[in-house]
């Protein structure tokens, strides 16, 4: 369907939907788009004005928890399990019940909520779709708006889309995947509505509006409202989701336990509370995921000012490494001791037209998989549909045909694993190669992120903000802490910025000049030298980047 078709299905299907509204309280304040007035009709800005009112004034307050916490650690204190919950960990209890159409997860496809990609991610060899408002969308208003009417539609059936270039039309399989949609995580405003003159969460808003106008449906083909939520750091986070998932659930005279979510354990400081997220979330919980990039960015940004901690390239951080190895081993077992799924990282691998490539590629994605399949996991995602059958090969083999998980596999005879093993750095090289690598994928990404895509093929692999963070936290970290690369160049800012200026060059060579003076790369350089040479470590290279996405809006 085209812009234009867009546009006149809306105005047919939706007549009888109320306009754009606003409140005393709640003001929208981005441009006009298609649609935008079924997206916020009164019955979703009454829902979303009601949750900003109860739940949005904690939202600052669960931000200073965390750099609270960051602080005790830049001052030597390590993370470790929490001491007032042990009664939580030692506990005998399990999460309420995971819906029919959630035990079976053994694949899964992620992607950004653009028309076309989730027509082909529902259309895939996998069990469940991520739409995905978070790492992987750059979330101009836009993207936002017309991703909440491209999952409606996805919802209703009745999805299409025609590529303007070529004609192609895209429409639904009979039996798509299962939809869970990933909404923002809590650092992340949504600047284009404000509650009370302040802009509001921006997962809380992606929350809202697809619960709002998707869970009649959802709910009428035996299914449900389910979300992945990014980015928690603390039980108390959980705690909050739980209380917003358990007023909705009242609110529209919902069953307790309707809403059912997954959260992300991708931040260091949640790994030691996956007990107390589960407990939180007992009654809506059904899974945790192993989000490694995040993961692993967070371990910089968490261990940042640890000499010890530093990591090498971020090639040389695998799976198989001591760190990874425990957080995802302890995350099985503490998932299928609750009764909950155990979710595995991404292939963010990219099929490649070379015959021989390809295989190449296809053999690291069997070799991830089956690591994870072995250790337990329940399934795992893939970044494009042309992985989805080589995953679900490996996971049909592990979990067979007569079961639809591995919660069978309980991991008790395994050691109990301590907090040292969750903290061992990697050993590896810091290597030239690797540091300019970093720096061309940073600027590549960040260009195309504050141009309003969020999810980019660069060098084969599928990049989003998680993987960019890596390659730019790594050289902050480097840098902070006198590291020398292999051949005895010790990394500081000046080095760092001869760099740039060289790789941005390699970058204009590899691209053309026609596509290079038409982009924003200049800029993304700007900002990748600010974030990186800065001497405290910008949390999240999203936020200054919304800013540059937003600031023509």
């Amino acid at each position: 369907m085209t812009a234009e078709q867009l546009a006149s299905h809306y105005s047919k299907s939706h007549s009888d939907q109320s306009a754009l509204v606003n409140t005393s309280e709640l003001v929208i304040k981005g441009p006009q788009i298609t649609g935008q007035d079924q997206v916020f009709n009164a019955g979703a800005v009454g829902l979303l004005e009601s949750l900003c009112k109860k739940f949005a004034a904690e939202v600052p307050q669960l931000l200073a928890q965390r750099k609270q916490k960051q602080a005790r650690i830049d001052n030597g204190q390590l993370p470790d399990f929490l001491p007032e919950t042990r009664a939580i960990r030692d506990g005998d209890w399990s999460i309420r019940g995971i819906p029919q159409d959630l035990t079976d997860r053994r694949v899964e496809i992620t992607g950004p909520v653009d028309r076309k990609m989730i027509i082909n991610a529902l259309n895939a060899n996998v069990k469940v779709f991520m739409a995905d408002f978070e790492d992987s969308l750059a979330p101009s208003w836009q993207k936002v708006v017309e991703g909440q009417i491209n999952l409606r539609d996805a919802v209703n059936g009745d999805i299409e889309f025609t590529a303007p270039a070529t004609g192609k039309q895209y429409k639904l399989n009979p039996d798509p995947a299962v939809l869970i949609a990933r909404v923002r995580g809590l650092h992340l405003v949504e600047n284009h509505v404000e509650f009370q003159g302040q802009p509001i969460p921006g997962g809380l808003m992606d929350f809202a509006l697809y619960f709002y106008h998707n869970y009649q449906k959802l709910l009428a083909k035996n299914s449900g409202p389910y979300f992945y939520i990014p980015k928690l750091e603390s039980h108390l986070e959980a705690r909050w989701w739980a209380k917003v998932f358990a007023y909705v659930e009242e609110r529209f005279c919902l069953k307790p336990g309707t809403i059912k979510c997954t959260c992300l354990i991708e931040t260091l400081p949640a790994v030691f509370e996956m007990d107390e997220i589960l407990y939180e979330l007992r009654s809506n919980i059904v899974a945790l995921n192993c989000g490694r990039w995040d993961y692993i960015f967070s371990y910089i940004k968490t261990l940042k000012r640890h000499a010890d901690r530093v990591l090498p390239d971020r090639q040389a951080v695998t799976m198989d490494t001591k760190f990874l190895s425990a957080y995802s081993r302890l995350l099985i077992k503490t998932c299928h001791k609750r009764g909950a799924l155990a979710m595995g990282g991404m292939a963010a691998f990219i099929p490649a037209k070379d015959e021989q490539t390809n295989l190449q590629v296809l053999q690291k994605v069997r070799n991830d998989k089956e690591l994870e399949a072995k250790n337990g996991h329940d399934g795992t995602w893939v970044a494009h549909p042309g992985l989805a059958d080589t995953a679900m090969a490996i996971f049909n083999d592990y979990i067979g045909g007569d079961r639809t998980n591995q919660l069978h596999i309980t991991r008790d005879v395994d050691a109990p694993i301590q907090a040292a093993e969750l903290l061992e750095p990697c050993a590896g090289e810091r290597t030239e190669d690797g540091m300019r690598l970093n720096i061309r994928i940073a600027v590549q990404y960040i260009e195309a992120w504050i141009q309003g895509n969020g999810c980019v093929p660069i060098y084969g692999l599928m990049e989003d903000a998680a993987t960019a963070e890596i390659s730019r936290t790594s050289i902050w970290q480097w840098i902070q802490h006198g590291k020398s690369l292999s051949n005895g160049k010790l990394v500081t800012k000046d080095l760092f910025r001869t760099m740039l200026a060289e790789e941005l060059k390699n970058v204009e060579q590899e691209i053309g000049q026609a596509r290079f003076e038409a982009g924003k790369f200049t800029k993304a350089a700007e900002l990748l030298e600010q974030i990186t040479t800065s001497d405290e470590l910008v949390d999240f290279l999203t936020l200054p980047g919304y800013e540059l996405l937003t600031q023509n809006d």
